[in-house]
């Protein structure tokens, strides 16, 4: 980035701490913020008519939250987004978004980019829940997430992989046999 660049970066982005608990969206409010995480986890979860918890995605450092839905529509969210630990996030308004995008064109690509990613992970995520095994959604978590192993409580592993945290770890036990 060249000096403006990071200029507006700074004068855009805010940053916000968010205490372990804490909630940065709650169900019914409007997602005013794309958040980019410095340290700490997030979560964005739904919770269904019955009470259950879907965890839907986790953020760590250097990745984004935001429910793009309901920030873009300025809608109502049917998601939360909640603070796992305490976590810094830079955030930038719906607003800023837009005057960063006018006054620095290559952040209308960057953004875009992100949206795609983050659009091509979730078209797989949906893909492998309705095609795989619960072994084989938990091996690919492992894979892929190889971080919130030890970071995050069983009980979110498990709402995000959609089994019971008793059934994650009958298989953690069950896994763990098999190695040799």
């Amino acid at each position: 980035m060249n000096d403006k660049e990071q200029e507006l970066v700074s004068t855009y982005f805010i940053p916000r701490l968010y205490r372990k608990r804490q909630y940065i969206l709650q169900q019914g409010d409007t997602c005013t913020q794309f958040n980019f995480v410095i340290s700490g986890c997030l979560r964005m979860y739904k919770v269904d008519e019955k009470g259950n918890t879907h965890v839907i995605y986790f953020a760590t450092e250097n990745w984004w939250m935001i429910d793009l839905g309901s920030f873009h529509s300025r809608t109502p969210s049917e998601l939360n987004i909640e603070a796992l630990e305490d976590t810094t996030v830079l955030q930038i308004s719906y607003d800023n978004l837009i005057s960063l995008y006018t006054e620095a064109p290559k952040f209308n690509r960057i953004f875009r980019v992100l949206i795609e990613n983050s659009y091509i992970a979730m078209q797989n995520r949906l893909l492998q829940n309705i095609s795989s095994t619960a072994e084989q959604r938990y091996q690919d978590f492992v894979d892929t997430y190889p971080h919130l192993i030890n970071r995050l409580p069983q009980v979110q592993i498990a709402s995000f992989l959609g089994i019971t945290p008793e059934f994650l770890s009958r298989l953690r036990n069950k896994l763990g046999k098999q190695k040799p």
